[in-house]
């Protein structure tokens, strides 16, 4: 197992972590039915890329 060698500091702890917070959801619009939805998923009314791939 690994074992530091040095403790360390709040400061260097905490600049470590600045990037861990959460983030906005990227949103994107349905070109078609002009709708948004989550990137890289498929819309409610089931449009992906300009396609229907659900038929509902």
């Amino acid at each position: 197992m690994a074992v530091q060698k040095n403790k360390c500091t709040p400061a260097r702890r905490g600049s470590r972590r600045a990037h861990d917070g959460l983030k906005e959801e990227t949103l994107s619009i349905e070109p078609t039915t002009g709708e948004t939805h989550l990137r890289h998923h498929v819309s409610a009314d089931g449009f992906y890329k300009g396609k229907q791939v659900i038929n509902k």
